[in-house]
């Protein structure tokens, strides 16, 4: 399992609204450029389905993924299936003022994890070296430039 953590200036609800809108993935990672939810979905829900678009240089290819954690303010992790690899977040209060226990802030952790083999044409693109000749080393390194993404997101913006 790769992982990155941090701990953001904002809320868990403000810190999950956004990395679990699949339609701004864009916004902070390296490669995911959003999505759009498929088979009647509208939004993050256990079992929900959407179409994830990327790019890397010059080639842009679809994925198709399955939510399978959806906590509010606490979890969302999706499975793509080419891949076979889960993506989640996890998110918990940092209580800066324990008087209150009102989190002004998150501690944020994104992750991904295999859950099985690749199918046949990602394994041949992956050997390719056509998306980078250290793949793994990249999607580390893309998921601690996606959680300072996200970070400098929720602390400059109010909430939607």
């Amino acid at each position: 399992m790769d992982r990155a953590e941090l701990t953001v200036e904002a809320p868990p609800e403000r810190v999950w609204a956004l990395v679990s809108d699949i339609t701004r993935a864009g916004e902070w990672s390296p490669e995911a450029t959003g999505g759009r939810w498929t088979h009647g979905a509208t939004g993050p829900a256990v079992g929900a389905r959407f179409v994830g678009t990327n790019r890397n240089g010059r080639l842009r290819w679809s994925t198709h993924c399955r939510v399978t954690e959806c906590e509010p303010g606490r979890r969302f992790t999706f499975v793509v299936t080419e891949s076979r690899t889960a993506w989640g977040w996890v998110l918990a209060p940092a209580i800066d003022n324990p008087a209150t226990d009102d989190p002004a802030s998150t501690r944020v952790i994104a992750w991904r994890e295999g859950v099985g083999r690749p199918v046949l044409p990602v394994r041949l693109l992956q050997r390719s070296g056509l998306l980078g000749r250290d793949r793994e080393g990249m999607m580390r390194d893309g998921l601690a430039r996606s959680l300072e993404r996200v970070r400098q997101i929720v602390e400059a913006r109010p909430p939607r």
